[in-house]
């Protein structure tokens, strides 16, 4: 393999918009901030809903259905 042609690979401390901050990798080599992490996010916290905005799931079954019934030939 060839020497010295990978980026140089640090320790760097991201910020989250909640507060949060942790240490990871990268070849950024500088501050990193983001929007969602672990301790903010609806799925790592306990708090995600699943909405079903007017009822679009009955909407589609009743729509779509029928096309997965097969036909009886008389």
């Amino acid at each position: 393999m060839k020497a010295d042609i990978h980026p140089a690979y640090e320790v760097i401390e991201v910020t989250c918009s909640c507060g949060n901050k942790f240490e990871t990798r990268s070849n950024l080599c500088k501050a990193l901030a983001t929007d969602v992490c672990n301790e903010c996010h609806p799925f790592y916290t306990g708090k995600q809903k699943t909405l079903d905005v007017g009822g679009r799931v009955d909407r589609f079954k009743t729509r779509f259905g029928a096309f997965g019934a097969k036909k009886v030939a008389e």
